[in-house]
């Protein structure tokens, strides 16, 4: 498939689950540890380290383990080439509907003239 980058597909795939949409809307107030990550959804430790892993391999998510307790944070590169892929697609949108308006304005003007006679 043309134009197909593996990378974004991780990402949206990742983020297209309510769950892991939760977490990456937690850590991005801030880093945290994936007990409190997990408390609000109310799932075990090992559901929410399966969908920190998902999180990790699209490379929205790092965590480091110290001691006994894995804190989670961010990744903001991942979620920059998200937004930089959205707002090229914005980008073209907004022209298409632009020259889509432009175009009815002379489809309009036209009918106006023609009415007249």
């Amino acid at each position: 498939m043309p134009n197909q980058q593996p990378g974004l597909d991780l990402v949206f795939r990742a983020l297209g689950d309510p769950t892991r949409l939760a977490i990456v809307g937690r850590l991005a107030r801030g880093p945290a540890p994936v007990s409190e990550l997990a408390a609000p959804l109310r799932m075990s430790l090992p559901s929410a380290m399966q969908h920190i892993a998902i999180l990790e391999q699209a490379g929205l998510v790092t965590s480091r383990k110290v001691g006994r307790v894995r804190t989670c944070s961010i990744d903001l590169a991942a979620m920059s080439e998200a937004e930089r892929w959205i707002g090229e697609r914005r980008r073209e949108w907004e022209g298409r509907l632009d020259r889509l308006g432009e175009y009815l304005k002379t489809i309009d003007g036209g009918e106006r003239d023609g009415a007249d006679d």
